[in-house]
């Protein structure tokens, strides 16, 4: 039965239904810890200081960002479909755990383990989505996978909700064990395409291992497209880190709401609203390359746009409609923006490369989300939070521009013979 499922022509999107759930885990296990923080105060009064709970949050990215080069090379080398399951079964194992922890150097040290193993996931599914999909359905495939990251994040918010009618014990132990069970499911549907360049029969030497990863690291850092999509990845990842950590806090301290309100309000606001944009800008994005090779381009151009005015409103108003419909501004226009990252660097890196490139993006991304989380921690003790989203604004404008001018594909999807 099994491998009839794999036969099936619909496997593709099979695929990228299994992993749908897992990015779905992988951002809900995430997101939790952001509406949590009153409901841990109690247990972990170190969480009271926003400073601290800033580098509790910026742990993780941390530890994200310096893992994810690693493991998109990793990604390119070895075989995905066991390096997503592990990466699951670690950090939904750590999500259980983290409901057992009693002090906050506890949940410092496991907020850095989770970020470890999740920093395994998103270059691997990726490439591997990006691998069953050519050019005609690419953008919309990840779009639906992206969808997960988006619903996953929404439900994140309702931490603080579950933990005041139950427990943040149980909120931690009840996820962390639906991922663990998943985990084990995928080890018996999930299957590795097996591209050109992907081999598991054929043995190699450490020395080849490395000689193919130097080589790989020369042609990405010798592109200077690659140096533009990584400062056009890294500079959205400040405004995106921004909403998805310190959004709801904006939301209780801007209209004096309950964190059990706050939270739903602010994360499902901002991620339903993103789950409705990379459908719209995947769809869209499929559709203008196969008629202007800039198409993804510029649909991904569009979605950052619609942040500007969006980041405006959090900096600026202080009633919750306009905060509401800028955040529903911002996560339709993120969603265009998010969807298109990996087809655009398919355009411009051959598949042999794609979760080493995209690792990379994530290295300097999730670095720079790294930075305005602690910062913003800063601000927030001193009142000064909502004047970084204006700041924002300008840093989204440049990347903008630096896209529309320099980056010029010169196919839909490239391939090794046409890299050089």
């Amino acid at each position: 039965m099994i491998a009839n499922l794999n036969e099936k022509k619909s496997y593709p999107w099979i695929v990228v239904a299994f992993l749908w759930f897992v990015a779905l885990l992988n951002y809900l296990d995430r997101q939790m810890l952001s509406t949590m923080k009153s409901a841990m105060m109690d247990d972990i009064p170190e969480l009271a200081k926003a400073e601290n709970f800033g580098l509790l949050m910026a742990i993780f990215l941390w530890i994200y960002a310096l893992m994810s080069p690693v493991s998109g090379i990793i990604a390119d080398r070895f075989n995905r479909k066991r390096i997503i399951i592990g990466s699951l079964f670690i950090w939904s194992g750590v999500t259980m755990a983290m409901g057992y922890a009693t002090t906050f150097n506890q949940i410092y040290i496991l907020r850095g383990i989770m970020g470890f193993s999740e920093a395994f996931y998103i270059p691997a599914a990726l490439s591997l989505i990006t691998d069953y999909h050519q050019e005609k359905t690419r953008s919309f495939a990840i779009a639906i996978h992206t969808t997960g990251i988006y619903l996953g994040q929404a439900l994140g918010g309702f931490g603080a909700t579950i933990s005041k009618h139950f427990s943040w014990h149980f909120s931690f132990h009840s996820v962390g064990l639906l991922g663990v069970v998943y985990s084990l499911v995928l080890l018996f549907f999930l299957q590795e395409k097996k591209a050109y360049f992907f081999d598991p029969s054929k043995k190699s030497s450490i020395r080849s291992e490395f000689r193919q990863m130097f080589k790989g690291l020369g042609l990405l850092f010798s592109n200077i497209s690659f140096w533009v999509l990584l400062f056009y990845f890294a500079a959205p990842s400040l405004p995106g880190w921004a909403a998805k950590n310190w959004l709801p806090t904006l939301f209780t301290e801007t209209l004096n709401l309950d964190m059990s309100l706050a939270g739903p309000m602010a994360t499902v606001t901002i991620s339903m609203s993103s789950f409705f944009g990379v459908l719209i800008g995947g769809a869209i994005s499929d559709r203008w390359v196969m008629k202007q090779l800039k198409g993804r381009i510029y649909t991904s151009a569009i979605g950052l746009f619609l942040t500007i005015p969006a980041l405006f409103l959090f900096g600026y108003c202080c009633n919750i409609e306009a905060i509401i419909f800028g955040a529903i501004l911002f996560g339709l226009g993120f969603g265009i923006y998010d969807t298109n990252n990996m087809p655009i660097l398919s355009q411009f890196v051959a598949p042999r490369y794609r979760a080493t490139g995209y690792g990379i993006m994530n290295f300097v991304g999730i670095s720079a989300g790294a930075v305005i989380t602690e910062f913003l921690g800063k601000a927030a003790d001193n009142g000064g939070m909502r004047h970084v989203f204006i700041l924002l604004l300008f840093v989204v404008v440049t990347a903008i521009v630096l896209q529309l001018f320099i980056l010029r594909p010169k196919t839909i999807d490239m391939t090794e013979e046409n890299e050089v």
